[in-house]
Formats: C-alpha cells, structure tokens, sequence
C-alpha cells in the first residue's frame, strides 16, 4: 500500500526501460558529456567536471540491469548490458581522442584524483545508487537530478582513464577505469535492492517474488560489490597509512631542519625509486648542511608504509636577505643580523 502511494509501477518500469535504451539520444548525450569533462579535467575544473553531468545517461542502463534482475526479466537485462558498455565504449573511446590531441597539457590534480578508489568511493557510489533508484520510483523526486550526482561517479574517471592511457600511464588508467568498475557495480547493486524492497519483485515474471530468487540473479553483483569493498577497505588502509606516514615525517624533518642555524623547511615530496621510498626536502639556510646531518635526520625516519627503507635527499636554497641598500649577510648562527 505504501508502495502504491508512492510510485506507478508500470510506468516506472516504463520510464526505466526507455532510459535503458541505446539510441541515437544516449549516444549523442554520453559523446558531449565526455568531451565537456575530459576539458574539464584538463583545465582542472571541477565546476566544469560536474557541469558536463548534466547531459550524462549511463544512469539508465545501470537502473534497466537493476530492474531486470529484480523482476528477472533476462531481455533488459542483455539490452541493458549492451547500452551500458556501449555507453563506457563511447566515452572511453571520445576521451582517448581527446587526451591525444592535448597530450602537451600536463596531468592535473583532478585526474590523479580519481586514480586511487578506496572504501570511501565505494559508500558514495552505494548512496548514490540508493538515492537514483528511490528518485526513480518516487512521485517527489527528480530522477535526472539524482542521475547527475550519480553520473559523476562514472564519466569523469572514464574520461581519466582514457586520458592516462593514451599518455602511456598504465598503471594510473587502470586506477582510473577500476573506480569507474567499482561505482557502476555499486550504484547496480543498490539500486536493485532498493527496487525490490519497495515492491518490484515479479511484474514480469511468476515467482520473481521470492527474496530467494532475487539473491540468486543478483548474486554476481552482489559477490562482486563484496569482493570490490574489502579491496576498497585494503586500499583505504594503505592510503591512511601512506598519509600518516608523510605527516610523521614531514614533521621529523622540520623539526630536525629547525635545529640547523638559520635553516628552514621549504617543501617535502615522496615518491617511490626501486625499492626504496625517497623523501626529498627543500631547505634555505645560508649554509648547506653536512652529510652527517641529513644522515642523522635519515635515521629518525621510520621506514615507508609497505616496509621498505627510506632514502632522504635534501635540496639546499642558499638564503639571501636583499635590502635596497644591498645583500645582507646571513651568518651560520643567525638568519638576519637585523634580529640581534
């Protein structure tokens, strides 16, 4: 009954049908929003980011599956798949073009972002999947609204993706398209039980009734969305302790520096050289600091996150105090002789 009150069964099944559908409408709107947020992370917008959401339609398939293996009906499910990868092909294949012809700008932050899916990722996608198949149903909510938000868990790391790939960065793409792989399981898998728990469980089929036949056509998804969030859990450990890490030893270090006369951390990097993680650091002094002191401050480091040793390479900026009268000079045991 109260599922009556909410939603028109048949016409949202209806409705989420024809979104399911792969025409010459979701080609066209899927080729323009890959282009508008390709360039949108190139210029690292994220206005423009989510901007080109609006005219994104790979919510639709994603429902249609949701809804056919809820009802079991096998037909949308094989139409549904079809627009679905037919749809990633086409914004894949758009943003590759792209990232070709503009293979002189450099990554931006908003691409790596989308490189390192972790658990968090996969809660959002979960709402967000939630929330698309509840706006669908119900006779309150706008479901493009909710498919936007949705949308932009899927497009913008396509387009990423692509674009990595077509720099040669395997490994980030990989990231890029894995984030992708995990929302479009996660948005499925919610949306389907959404779907059933508010009524849709045998419209088109005897027997779809059961919570024992929906398990079983939504196992694969479900299996999946089990194996991807302890994967996720995995990677947002290591990121927590890659994070903790660098704040530990960015604070070794500029406590170690603040010891040196007249010397002052600049800036910390990390990256990963063979088998050992490099911390390089920028210091201004006004006198470059010995072996023996970056050996010191190297052995208060603790050791990289997966284990491995790690290598300090500290940058010297000799320091100069500039006046319109000239160079001051900068003594070892003082930044600024004007201090004394």
């Amino acid at each position: 009954a109260v599922a009556a009150e909410v939603f028109n069964r048949q016409k949202v099944h209806d409705n989420i049908r024809a979104g399911a559908a792969f025409d010459r409408a979701y080609v066209l709107m899927n080729i323009l929003a890959a282009v508008i947020a390709s360039y949108g992370l190139l210029a690292n917008s994220p206005a423009v980011v989510i901007g080109a959401m609006i005219v994104a339609m790979l919510i639709g398939p994603i429902m249609g599956m949701s809804l056919s293996l809820v009802e079991g009906d096998y037909r949308l499910t094989r139409s549904a798949l079809v627009s679905l990868v037919g749809g990633v092909v086409l914004v894949y294949a758009t943003a590759f073009v792209i990232g070709l012809l503009h293979r002189d700008i450099p990554i931006t932050p908003e691409i790596l972002a989308r490189t390192s899916p972790n658990l968090l990722d996969l809660i959002v996608a979960i709402a967000g999947g939630a929330a698309g198949a509840y706006a669908a149903v119900s006779s309150r909510l706008s479901v493009s609204l909710v498919g936007v938000a949705v949308a932009t868990a899927l497009v913008p790391p396509l387009c990423a993706s692509s674009i990595l790939l077509g720099r040669g960065e395997l490994g980030l793409a990989l990231g890029a398209f894995e984030l992708a792989f995990v929302n479009i399981v996660a948005i499925q898998a919610a949306s389907a039980v959404v779907l059933w728990l508010v009524g849709f469980r045998g419209v088109t089929r005897r027997g779809g009734r059961s919570l024992r036949g929906f398990l079983a056509r939504s196992s694969l998804s479900l299996i999946l969305l089990v194996l991807l969030a302890g994967l996720m859990g995995f990677n947002l450990q290591q990121t927590v302790r890659e994070q903790l890490f660098r704040s530990r030893t960015a604070e070794v270090i500029r406590r170690a520096v603040e010891e040196w006369p007249g010397a002052h951390l600049a800036e910390v990097r990390y990256e990963k050289a063979g088998a050992a993680a490099v911390v390089r650091a920028v210091v201004r002094a006004p006198a470059a600091p010995t072996s023996q002191q970056v050996a010191h401050v190297e052995e208060l480091i603790h050791k990289a996150p997966d284990g491995s040793g790690v290598e300090l390479r500290v940058r010297y900026v000799p320091l100069e105090i500039i006046t319109p009268d000239g160079v001051i000079q900068v003594r070892d045991d003082l930044t600024d002789p004007e201090d004394e």
